[in-house]
């Protein structure tokens, strides 16, 4: 599939660049944590949390957010997310982020929630830059650009990702996989207890 970059015009409707930022140290404690082949997330790292106070202000409004990350590697969609929120990505080598609109998702008189993958766009996020995902923005794991590891440090209210308290079997709340977490997977990643609504092929960045 095409891949443009974060700059271009097509990304305005799912998030911007952040500017101004000095981002040296989030990357040198990005570059220290493991990475393999196995893509792995942790909420919160305490190597990055002394970092969330350059966020917390003018994306989060003043709330307690948690700065984690996600490593490994990757090339499929395997399902889309989104948050009540926004999120900050910080890409500490080249990545590619696969998103969507929330708006596209469809919903049927049964209650089934339904999102054709032909609609998802590709764009690299290169390497020292951070971008903020809107509320609005499908996304999920990022993807490898050739044959290495990505590394992308994540920022979230505090609390996101956690398990759930409770779980839910009806309207838009059985979509919670987690604490502010709402996902719809592909059938082909096997995700388990997920709801199975992406319609189309499991993209994969490398065809």
């Amino acid at each position: 599939m095409r891949i443009y970059d974060v700059s271009d015009e097509k990304f305005i409707k799912y998030g911007k660049i952040l500017k101004g930022y000095d981002l040296s140290g989030i990357i040198d404690a990005l570059d220290k944590l493991p990475a393999t082949d196995e893509v792995v997330y942790e909420p919160s790292e305490k190597s990055l949390e002394q970092f969330s106070y350059m966020f917390a202000d003018r994306f989060f409004g003043q709330m307690d957010v948690q700065v984690g990350f996600c490593n490994g590697k990757n090339y499929l969609l395997n399902a889309v997310e989104y948050h009540r929120s926004s999120e900050i990505n910080i890409a500490a080598v080249d990545a590619v982020l696969l998103v969507g609109s929330q708006q596209d998702i469809k919903e049927d008189l049964e209650g089934n929630f339904t999102f054709d993958t032909s609609l998802i766009e590709a764009f690299l996020v290169p390497k020292g830059t951070a971008v903020e995902l809107y509320a609005t923005t499908l996304h999920y794991a990022p993807c490898s650009v050739g044959d290495g590891c990505f590394k992308m440090a994540v920022v979230l209210p505090k609390g996101t990702n956690y398990p759930l308290e409770k779980t839910f079997d009806f309207g838009e709340e059985k979509l919670l996989a987690a604490k502010n977490k709402f996902l719809i997977a592909h059938k082909d990643a096997n995700i388990d207890k997920a709801v199975n609504g992406l319609l189309g092929e499991n993209i994969d960045v490398r065809k």
